[in-house]
């Protein structure tokens, strides 16, 4: 199995998160500054974009449809509650996350100036106003880490970078998020860049 990724996309990360969590073995291959990588990826994603995994005869490229490959291709730990109530609820979040937040991300990283300050200000509002829900569980509304989880970490470990910073008002998140943080999984799967982009801040 290989994964190709970029060593800042933050899809990338939410793959390379679930990898880690569930210890498949991968051979990561960066694209990042690299002509021949990028010309192999040209040739097997159509939309010659970042992550793309190739697992034997079976190519795949979206973020979300890899994750839940790799969530049913390999069960343990599983990353998706059985009950399909709250798998339904779990997915219908995760679906609002990537609706909701992650278009302003996109907006963060593509411009500068106004346009960004604004996408900055509105994903810090929606996170705040959404600081309940990170009460519930240890993680987002479930005990066990979900493939919501996943997606959500690679995002909270950027926000320092985009100058986003939760206060008091976000207490809740910021306890869910050093929970994130400290698992083992999370921190195998941060590329050089990702630690240095949050390092270079401190």
């Amino acid at each position: 199995m290989a994964l190709y990724s970029h060593d800042r996309n933050i899809h990338c990360h939410r793959v390379r998160f679930v990898l880690a969590e569930k210890s498949i073995n991968v051979e990561i291959i960066d694209v990042t500054n690299n002509e021949s990588t990028a010309a192999d990826l040209a040739e097997l994603n159509p939309y010659n974009e970042t992550p793309t995994l190739v697992d034997r005869d079976l190519l795949l490229h979206d973020a979300s449809v890899i994750n839940d490959y790799l969530d049913e291709r390999y069960p343990h730990p599983p990353l998706m509650p059985v009950d399909p109530v709250s798998r339904a609820r779990l997915r219908l979040v995760h679906h609002r996350v990537l609706r909701d937040w992650f278009p302003l991300v996109d907006e963060i990283e593509a411009t500068s100036g106004r346009k960004a300050d604004k996408a900055k200000q509105q994903l810090k509002e929606s996170i705040v106003a959404a600081n309940d829900l990170f009460k519930q569980a240890n993680f987002l509304i479930s005990d066990e880490l979900s493939l919501v989880d996943c997606t959500l970490a690679p995002l909270f470990w950027r926000l320092p970078v985009y100058g986003i910073d939760l206060g008091k008002p976000g207490a809740s998140v910021q306890a869910y998020v050093q929970r994130l943080f400290s698992r083992p999984s999370f921190k195998s799967s941060l590329t050089r860049a990702e630690r240095e982009m949050v390092l270079d801040l401190i």
